[in-house]
């Protein structure tokens, strides 16, 4: 009587190899961790700012940009300052921890920073500050 050849792969059962199925699941993850961090939402416009230490601001705030022009903008949108007062006193209103950061050019003028922050103030945010640039420049 003949012995009959028996491949051992014939008696294994199906099965499903994780260890290559992990490595596409950490892949997948690692990239849309990168697609959130490149999605993040800016407001302002790109203003040359002044050179000082600050405070990292995080999470949902609005942002008042003051370009070199001496024009104002909320959250990238042009308003004239009565109306932009207006409109972020609105938005703080709905969540009083909110902060107003007042993003100035270098080249903008000090009268209209200091103004529009008096006027914030006065119209009850409590929460508003100048954005600055964290970097070093030499003593420039």
């Amino acid at each position: 009587m003949k012995k009959k050849l028996e491949s051992p792969f014939l008696k294994r059962e199906a099965r499903v190899e994780l260890v290559s199925l992990m490595d596409v699941m950490f892949l997948v993850l690692v990239f849309f961790v990168y697609s959130v961090f490149d999605m993040a939402v800016h407001h302002g416009l790109k203003v040359d700012l002044p050179i000082a230490t600050g405070t990292l601001e995080k999470g949902e705030r609005v942002v008042v940009t003051i370009d070199a022009q001496d024009a104002l903008q909320l959250n990238g949108r042009p308003l004239p300052q009565d109306d932009l007062v207006a409109e972020v006193k609105r938005l703080v209103a709905v969540r009083k921890d909110t902060p107003v950061l007042i993003s100035g050019d270098r080249k903008a003028s000090l009268g209209i920073g200091i103004e529009l922050l008096a006027r914030l103030k006065a119209a009850g945010v409590e929460k508003a500050s100048f954005q600055v640039s964290g970097k070093t420049d030499g003593g420039r």
